[in-house]
């Protein structure tokens, strides 16, 4: 280890600030600014580090900006409900919940492509007025899924004085979002959780009438949950219900 550090301390040496201003060190620019008609633009090594950037936190965006949160957190609910702990899988689950989402914020992303990527790929906006333009339609399906109570909570916190729910920054408005998301989740979990109860209550007091107190209720009600819940179509439901939840349909 020594030996390698004195043979990078050795090559670094010879590099002076000079030949490093003349990039014969570095082949590639690292920021070329282009004056353009529209503003200007930056070299396509600060584009690809913008996008891997943002691919970076793609994750992060859908599970905290958009429909992803309650729609995985309903269906963890169900499927705890129903007693089966690895059926569907959680790639499954994933799979349908990435899906529902994307069926659902289809008119959001509608909206943010026709005010924000189309102007940009159409050189008519700059890429921070693009930004700002593509919040929009994502605040306005946020302040409708928040409840006032939770933003009022943030706002307090925040210490921020704001004039109008439409005025609230993303700091503010994006933690408010998940909490109410995951309120409702809850609420309808809950609301899921219910008949599958009352079937294992019922399966439980026949087994202790009938002294089979060593057998596991679950093992004998499991088939009548699936058998209820295939009987009522309960995937459509719980679908359906989870979609026009959010008003956007």
């Amino acid at each position: 280890m020594k030996y390698i550090l004195l043979g990078l301390f050795a090559v670094f040496s010879f590099v002076t600030p000079e030949v490093m201003a003349e990039d014969k060190f570095m082949g590639i620019p690292a920021i070329t600014y282009t004056e353009t008609a529209n503003g200007g633009e930056y070299t396509v090594t600060i584009q690809i580090l913008a996008i891997m950037t943002l691919l970076s936190i793609l994750p992060a965006l859908i599970i905290m900006m958009t429909a992803f949160t309650r729609i995985i957190v309903v269906l963890a609910i169900l499927r705890q409900a129903l007693g089966l702990q690895q059926t569907p899988s959680n790639q499954v689950l994933l799979g349908m919940t990435l899906f529902l989402t994307f069926f659902i914020m289809t008119p959001v992303f509608k909206q943010v492509n026709e005010v924000a990527i189309q102007p940009y790929l159409n050189e008519t906006l700059k890429p921070l007025e693009a930004l700002e333009a593509a919040t929009g339609p994502m605040r306005e399906f946020m302040l409708a899924q928040t409840r006032e109570t939770d933003l009022n909570l943030f706002v307090r916190i925040s210490g921020e004085t704001i004039a109008s729910p439409s005025e609230t920054p993303l700091n503010i408005l994006i933690p408010a979002f998940v909490t109410s998301e995951l309120k409702t989740a809850f609420q309808i979990g809950f609301l899921l959780f219910i008949p599958f109860l009352i079937i294992d209550l019922v399966v439980a007091s026949i087994l202790m009438a009938m002294g089979m107190m060593m057998l596991s209720p679950i093992i004998i009600s499991l088939p009548f949950k699936i058998m209820l819940f295939v009987l009522i179509d309960g995937w459509a439901l719980v679908m359906g219900t989870l979609a026009n939840s959010f008003g956007t349909i």
